[in-house]
């Protein structure tokens, strides 16, 4: 595979995985949330923080608030930040009760906090965004295209006019979240996206491209075959 345009972001909370892409020198970064944490069985939220960052401390890593009051979020995202200067602070674009985030992020980009803005799925919502962020701060801007595909809409013209909306920020890079295939980072990087973050399991099918579809075919033949004769199946 050679070196991408978009930018590969390896998402997870598995420290064994996440170790294994850092070595992996086509990764650019890394994000998480706390759905994920929870399933990898992460008890201590700054325990396993700062393990992950004494270990990688040269590409951007993204951990997210969770609290719901907005003046608790603005404390927890200066605690997180202060982690290292390659941390940047997930923060959902509402809270549970859909309060805007867009007064926290204009007070948190103009201290300087490297934010990453998460959970976005409409255009109006990246516009909210574009005008809270400082222009000379840097951010990632999450438009989850996975979950607007899940609900029948083709992503590919959110993710082109978030493009044009995010235009004037020169340092607010668009993020593809949620996707749900390895042609999702084709198609990130066909439109000009900055950043695609994808699971392990996504990121390792990048190995495929432009993979022979006869032999590939062959490969899979194989597989039920070896399958079934080692699961002693008869008729």
């Amino acid at each position: 595979m050679n070196k991408m345009n978009v930018k590969l972001f390896a998402d997870g909370a598995d420290k064994d995985g996440i170790m294994e892409m850092y070595k992996n020198p086509f990764i650019d970064g890394f994000t998480t949330n706390p759905t994920l944490m929870k399933i990898a069985g992460v008890k201590d939220y700054i325990l396993f923080a700062k393990d992950i960052l004494k270990e990688i401390k040269d590409k951007p890593v993204s951990f997210e608030v969770f609290a719901d009051e907005l003046s608790e979020m603005e404390k927890q995202a200066l605690e997180i930040a202060s982690w290292g200067s390659n941390v940047y602070v997930k923060i959902p674009i509402c809270n549970t009760k859909r309060e805007s985030t867009g007064s926290l992020i204009e007070i948190l980009s103009n201290q300087n906090v490297k934010l990453n803005i998460t959970a976005i799925l409409t255009l109006d919502q990246v516009k909210t965004v574009a005008n809270s962020l400082n222009p000379n701060q840097s951010a990632f801007v999450s438009v989850f295209a996975g979950r607007i595909a899940d609900t029948g809409h083709d992503p590919i013209p959110y993710m082109k006019e978030a493009l044009k909306i995010l235009s004037p920020n020169p340092k607010a890079e668009l993020l593809w979240a949620s996707p749900r295939e390895v042609l999702n980072v084709y198609q990130a990087q066909e439109i000009g996206c900055h950043i695609i973050t994808a699971t392990n399991s996504i990121l390792k099918k990048l190995k495929l491209f432009n993979k022979d579809l006869d032999e590939y075919s062959l490969e899979t033949v194989k597989m039920f075959y070896n399958d079934a004769k080692k699961a002693g199946y008869n008729i």
